[in-house]
């Protein structure tokens, strides 16, 4: 499957600049004033995962095949774009084609680098954007809302129920609750299914720091600063760092996180980040020809994995041989394993973990 992840944030809070470090394309502009990406960038990343080096050890294949994340550099937002201030909704539709939105705030203090609204306020800046999505929002619900609550004149129960679902929405809105942490139940959830708020995405926060911070940061105290809740993964972020890694050879920027104080790039807190907040795991395939990394949602039946290489293994999906990633690496591969008696076989309630090393057997 895969996964797309939106990048907003206010123009100059370091979007574009974090994007081309992350995905090392060079592909967004970056520059010193407002609106300089002007069409949604793309970038495909490699998601790192050192089990796939050590089965690539164990079974020499002729190619390794990482699962990916798909980054877009969504133009800059500013306040009244829901109305079409900036660039308008045109970038608000960009949004609707991604799995999550990672905001992008802007924490680092520099003269030299304009803000599009004249002083560096974080928490007014995330409730600027959240709030222009919320608007979006609101339109949609308009429309939908209006002619429910005319249908529901009729007495009908279902159309009753549908109508006082989406006032509840409506209410919800006017005090600023996003629609991914409203109190929803999941036949509330499935009745706007098809409305496809901006806002029923889930969140995640980057905070672009200076880069002399982003080793010794307060993670606590800079929730406190965005006002943003525990559980809303958080993550400190210095773009200029993160750009200037991606200019570095492994060692090199090993010695570089290292001096600052940092265990590991920006790029794979975010892509941990990621994948924890939608639920999703990595299984992987292991043999002569490839050995391949697959992502599925946690709690995934073994059909269901399957159809991710095909959607033949899943509708004619009989077993799978599971191996843990540590026993076929320790064991010197599939054959170790199979000796040691540590292949098991699974039928289609058998639901996957990470890391599990799989081969399905189907019919065709």
């Amino acid at each position: 499957m895969s996964l797309k992840i939106g990048i907003v944030g206010l123009p100059n809070v370091g979007k574009s600049t974090l994007f081309n470090a992350l995905t090392k394309e060079g592909a967004a502009e970056a520059a010193n004033y407002p609106f300089c990406t002007i069409d949604p960038n793309v970038g495909i990343v490699e998601v790192p995962d050192e089990r796939l080096v050590k089965l690539a050890e164990v079974c020499k294949p002729e190619k390794v095949i990482p699962t990916v994340i798909e980054f877009v550099d969504i133009a800059g937002l500013v306040k009244g774009a829901s109305e079409g201030e900036g660039l308008g909704n045109k970038f608000l539709s960009h949004i609707r084609e991604c799995d999550a939105i990672a905001q992008v705030i802007r924490v680092f203090e520099d003269p030299d680098v304009i803000h599009v609204h004249g002083e560096i306020e974080p928490q007014k800046d995330r409730e600027i954007i959240e709030a222009e999505l919320i608007l979006a929002d609101l339109q949609t619900l308009d429309k939908r809302l209006s002619k429910a609550q005319s249908e529901s004149k009729s007495g009908d129960k279902k159309k009753l129920e549908y109508a006082r679902i989406l006032e509840k929405i409506e209410k919800e809105f006017h005090q600023g609750n996003l629609i991914y942490n409203m109190d929803l139940t999941d036949e509330e959830k499935e009745a706007i299914r098809d409305m496809h708020f901006l806002t029923d995405k889930p969140f995640l926060y980057i905070a672009n720091v200076h880069e002399d911070e982003v080793g010794s940061i307060d993670i606590e105290e800079l929730r406190t600063k965005l006002a943003i809740d525990k559980d809303i993964p958080l993550i400190p972020i210095s773009a200029k760092v993160e750009e200037d890694l991606s200019g570095f050879s492994e060692e090199e920027a090993k010695e570089f996180l290292n001096s600052l104080g940092l265990e590991e790039t920006g790029l794979n807190q975010l892509i941990k980040a990621s994948y924890k907040l939608l639920d999703l795991i990595t299984y992987l395939t292991a043999g002569p020809l490839e050995v391949r990394a697959w992502t599925v949602k946690k709690g995934s039946k073994a059909p269901k994995a399957a159809g991710v290489i095909h959607t033949d293994f899943e509708t004619g999906f009989i077993k799978a041989e599971v191996i843990k990633c540590d026993d076929f690496i320790s064991s010197g591969g599939e054959a170790g394993v199979k000796e040691k008696g540590l292949m098991k076989l699974e039928g289609k309630d058998y639901i996957v973990q990470d890391g599990d090393v799989m081969h399905f057997k189907f019919n065709n």
